[in-house]
């Protein structure tokens, strides 16, 4: 999935977390919600201007982040 488009960072937003399409909610917190069992549809539910796309963007980027840590790229 092609995340560019949906996760933002903002310097002045969430204090430039990747943030959901310029949301205030971040990825971390996407990430918390699932850790803590929420579905995707019950996120959803629980915020309304997030769709499942979005949920799957986070993934998406975390995904990438870790692979991205583990070679060694990101320092």
């Amino acid at each position: 999935m092609d995340y560019h488009k949906i996760i933002t960072i903002e310097p002045g937003k969430r204090g430039g977390k990747p943030c959901i399409r310029g949301l205030r909610i971040t990825v971390a917190d996407i990430l918390d919600y699932l850790a803590a069992g929420m579905t995707p549809a019950k996120i959803v539910a629980e915020h309304p201007d997030l769709t499942e796309e979005d949920i799957r963007a986070a993934l998406a980027y975390a995904s990438d982040l870790q692979r991205k840590l583990s070679a060694g790229i990101l320092v």
